[in-house]
């Protein structure tokens, strides 16, 4: 299966636009090692998994296949980054302690990456996947995005969106599940900050390519209208976390 790049147009705006992931995510996957002396973050995308498990590992590999979304990523002494497919990992055998894939297992090919998580993972090793779907903000906010996500962008999602709004229910994962805890995104954004969001959907981007026009267009003005005077809003994403021992 060939690679997509859903996001080689706007890997910038993405790395900015995307929330941060919960420090507590990091402690647990930390604690839950044997050891900590390598971390692979595949589909690190901009890094954002990348800097927060350096805190935590010796080392740490960050990939992606796309080129243009590890140009994005920050550099810092013990990440190495590098342009990798998921599924053929230039990792020596037995040696990662913890694998993580943030927001990203549905692009891959899920059976060639996990052969090659098996092949680099240490016994008693960790795997780590999660992802999240709609965000939450207020009944009228949440209203005019759902429109926006299934009315105005439903023909112009990727069909691999289809495992993160399942909550990757489909997907066989290699090694049992060990307990972990529930994890939610928060954050406080104004107006612009959730538009920027938007634009970093990949439905929307592929929208502008197919009809040169912004699809955001269409609900700006009420979002404007319902989000009222507010500086700011809670802006929520519930996490989907599998975590598993080899």
């Amino acid at each position: 299966m060939g690679f997509k790049d859903h996001f080689w147009g706007h890997a910038q705006s993405y790395a900015a636009a995307r929330p941060q992931y919960p420090d507590e995510l990091f402690t647990f996957l930390a604690n839950a090692c044997a050891e900590r002396s390598l971390a692979w973050d595949c589909g690190t995308g901009n890094g954002q998994a990348a800097r927060s498990l350096m805190a935590y590992f010796k080392r740490v590999i960050a990939t992606d296949a796309s080129e243009q979304q590890i140009a994005q990523a920050t550099p810092s002494d013990n990440i190495d980054y590098a342009v990798m497919r998921a599924e053929a990992p230039s990792l020596e055998e037995a040696t990662v302690d913890l694998v993580v894939v943030a927001q990203a297992l549905h692009w891959f090919d899920v059976g060639g990456f996990f052969a090659g998580v098996d092949r680099v993972l240490k016994k008693q090793g960790i795997l780590a996947v999660w992802s999240y779907g709609l965000h939450q903000v207020d009944a009228e906010v949440d209203a005019i995005v759902h429109h926006l996500y299934q009315q105005i962008l439903g023909d112009y999602w990727p069909p691999e969106r289809c495992l993160v709004e399942r909550g990757y229910e489909d997907i066989q994962f290699p090694y049992a599940a060990i307990d972990a805890p529930d994890i939610e995104l928060e954050v406080n954004w104004s107006l612009d900050q959730l538009l920027a969001y938007l634009m970093s959907w990949s439905a929307v981007q592929r929208y502008m390519l197919a009809l040169d026009e912004n699809p955001l267009q269409l609900v700006t003005d009420e979002l404007t209208r319902v989000w009222g005077a507010a500086a700011t809003k809670k802006v929520s994403w519930p996490v989907t976390l599998y975590v598993g021992r080899k």
